[in-house]
Formats: structure tokens, C-alpha cells, sequence
């Protein structure tokens, strides 16, 4: 009598066409490590930016833009949709972080501590909106080049 207990997937195994990143000999990241990628490079942003010039600036926008496309690219094809539309959520979350421990929501009224915060949102939707767009579009092409594969039939 043989067991049928499904055992876990050989590490040295070549990857099926769920646990693929991009390249599809490689074996890809699991949803929530992608995130992790992409909050890590942004992360490594904000210091750098912080530290050298005090405000958000190109370097951060540069590594926001890597680490999403990164994320996107390297995730297992399974758990694609977190990486695809995660960018605005990123720079959500983010920005008016940094304003906030950064003390750039300072003044007597909710209307100073709006536009502390707004600001440095709207001088990066641009970045925001080139990053999603790459993201989705690469998202869309891995899902359809990437599709399961067909069963014979009889």
C-alpha cells in the first residue's frame, strides 16, 4: 500500500508555471517577500534621501520605481496581484510617514497639517503613476504569457 500524502516540491526542482518568476527557470518569491522587496528598496530611499538633502527626492523615487518593478517581476506568478498594485498603496503609506516622523506636519491648523502632508503626495503621483502603470503592464503580460497548462483531452 503507498501513501498519497502530497509531499512539498523539490528546492532543486525546476519551478511549474505557478511558482515561476519572470524568467521561467527561475524559481520565484512568495507574494508577501515581494512586498517586503519593495518596502525595503523604498525604505532604503527615504534614509539615503533623508540623510542627504532632508526631503524626498530622486533617489527616493528611483529606488520606489526598482523595488516595485523588482517585486513584480520576481514574485511567483500565484501571487502576482499584491506586487501589480502595490505601488500607490507604497507611496500611501510612506510619504505621509516620513512627513509625520520628519515633522513636516507642523502648524496651528488641520489646513497647514493637510498641505504638509499633500504635497509631497501630489509631487509624487507622477513617479506613482509611471511605477503602477509599469507594474500593472508587466503584471498583465506575465498572467497571460504564464497561463497554466492545458489538459489533454480523450
Amino acid at each position: 500500500m503507498t501513501s498519497t500524502v502530497p509531499t512539498a516540491p523539490r528546492q532543486d526542482a525546476p519551478p511549474t508555471w505557478r511558482t515561476s518568476a519572470a524568467l521561467p527557470t527561475v524559481r520565484g518569491i512568495p507574494w508577501w517577500a515581494a512586498i517586503v522587496l519593495a518596502l525595503a528598496f523604498t525604505g532604503i530611499g527615504v534614509f539615503v534621501d533623508m540623510e542627504r538633502i532632508n526631503r524626498l527626492g530622486i533617489l527616493f523615487q528611483g529606488c520606489y520605481f526598482v523595488g516595485c518593478v523588482l517585486a513584480v517581476l520576481w514574485v511567483q506568478r500565484e501571487g502576482l496581484f499584491g506586487p501589480m498594485v502595490q505601488p500607490p498603496l507604497i507611496l500611501a503609506a510612506a510619504v505621509p510617514t516620513v512627513v509625520m516622523l520628519g515633522g513636516g506636519a507642523t502648524g496651528d491648523g488641520l489646513t497647514a497639517k493637510a498641505l504638509a502632508m499633500g504635497t509631497p503626495l501630489i509631487n509624487g503621483f507622477p513617479t506613482m503613476a509611471i511605477t503602477t502603470g509599469l507594474t500593472v503592464i508587466i503584471g498583465c503580460v506575465r498572467l497571460r504569457r504564464e497561463r497554466p497548462p492545458v489538459a489533454r483531452r480523450r
